[in-house]
């Protein structure tokens, strides 16, 4: 049986039926939906910890180096609010699983994906052979350079296959502060996906390298035969993910 592409929603400038299908005048319900379901009404969003807006690599998370065939990326895991993302990243990385694995689906202004050992977006699996529950948490957002889980419908497919954000332009506006810290509305205004809060796991973000990520974004793409164009004639490959550092006990 043909497995399904497991795909993430777009709804920046596209309005494509993939998986979380949303045209962009139903991103900020959406987004606002979902929100409500990870964030309590007692909890003040602007007095929480915002780790993905400093490059400071803290002794609670890791550190990690993505070598790829057009150049490194260096990108911080968050264990402590995605727990079994970044155990499962971890572990396939330090296995190897993604060797030469390539970005098999790119799409200009929005995100990179990859993680697929089969190479077309319809393999991998979770290192414990079964997919796993999506994770949310109101310190963590798809702003640019956001490292997440891609996965197909259901919320507990996520497998092995990832994304990072790339787009640059600002998707600020209707976002509400009683959903969002005012840091992250104020980081929106310089790219990302609100529209995947909530609904997709973030458990990373780029410190060294978006312009690798922004070369592998804006490489070359064919019609993938779904009708999206998003499928790159040269795919970059990730050599291999090196460990740098490990959470201290």
């Amino acid at each position: 049986m043909r497995l399904k592409k497991l795909m993430i929603g777009v709804s920046l400038t596209l309005s494509v039926g993939l998986l979380a299908a949303c045209g962009s005048d139903s991103a900020t319900k959406e987004t606002k939906d979902s929100a409500t379901k990870t964030t309590a009404s007692s909890v003040d969003l602007n007095k929480l910890e915002l780790p993905q807006l400093t490059d400071k690599v803290a002794d609670d998370q890791y550190l990690v180096e993505m070598v790829t065939t057009e150049g490194t990326i260096k990108l911080k895991l968050f264990p402590d609010q995605a727990p079994k993302a970044v155990e499962n990243f971890v572990k396939h990385a330090k296995d190897g699983y993604y060797k030469d694995t390539p970005f098999h689906r790119v799409i200009k202004d929005f995100m990179i994906q990859g993680g697929d050992p089969k190479g077309d977006g319809t393999g991998g699996e979770s290192i414990w052979k079964e997919g796993f529950d999506t994770e949310n948490s109101n310190q963590l957002y798809n702003i640019r350079g956001a490292l997440s889980m891609a996965r197909s419908q259901s919320r507990d497919s996520n497998g092995s296959q990832f994304f990072i954000v790339t787009n640059k332009e600002d998707v600020s506006d209707g976002l509400a502060i009683q959903y969002y810290p005012e840091k992250i509305i104020e980081q929106y205004k310089k790219g990302g996906a609100p529209n995947l809060d909530g609904e997709y796991t973030v458990f990373g973000q780029v410190t060294e390298g978006m312009d690798v990520v922004d070369k592998i974004a804006a490489g070359e793409v064919k019609d993938s035969g779904s009708g999206e164009k998003s499928t790159p004639t040269k795919p970059v490959k990730v050599s291999e993910i090196k460990i740098l550092q490990e959470p201290k006990k």
